[in-house]
């Protein structure tokens, strides 16, 4: 498990444990619990999908690196091959 799924584990057990809280001690009405009870599940909820827009962004961005990295090695290489084919006609001339 990595640390970021680890600390959403955490997050998410601990969001449970104070819906059931609030929902325990509070001296509210029923409709005033659910409201409350409402409005924390979509802060949890913002909170995932934030974390899933920065997971999404870091592997984009990782997967453009990498392409840049394979390009630059593959012109690398095509400009290797091409010294080399240049310098055995240079020799054969």
């Amino acid at each position: 498990m990595s640390m970021n799924s680890e600390a959403l584990g955490y997050f998410c057990a601990g969001a449970a444990v104070g819906v059931a809280a609030a929902v325990l001690l509070t001296p509210k009405s029923g409709a005033e619990t659910r409201e409350y009870m409402t409005s924390k599940a979509n802060s949890g909820v913002d909170y995932v999908k934030a974390r899933a827009e920065d997971v999404h962004a870091a592997a984009t961005d990782a997967l453009d690196k990498g392409k840049k990295a394979v390009k630059k090695q593959a012109d690398s290489v095509a400009a290797a091959v091409d010294a080399g084919k240049q310098a055995y006609q240079d020799q054969q001339g």
